[in-house]
């Protein structure tokens, strides 16, 4: 699938704010090319992987990405 631009950057063992992950004017290089609002949007449908929580900032775990990436289509990024 078009949107996913760095899978093989994705370290199963990290943990990953949105940033990181999306199209953000600061992250030339997203692990997964949609904007902030798709991303959070797809969450709340269950079609992203849902978030854990450290106080008050929110993750996305690295294995829940690859999953991701093999679910569409991304089987490449091991």
């Amino acid at each position: 699938m078009d949107c996913i631009k760095q899978a093989s950057r994705i370290n199963p063992d990290s943990l990953y704010r949105v940033k990181r992950i999306c199209r953000h004017k600061d992250n030339p290089a997203p692990l997964i090319d949609v904007s902030p609002a798709t991303w959070w949007a797809g969450v709340r449908v269950g079609r992203f992987p849902a978030p854990v929580r450290n106080g008050s900032l929110t993750f996305w775990k690295g294995s829940d990405l690859l999953a991701l990436v093999e679910r569409m289509g991304g089987g490449q990024a091991k």
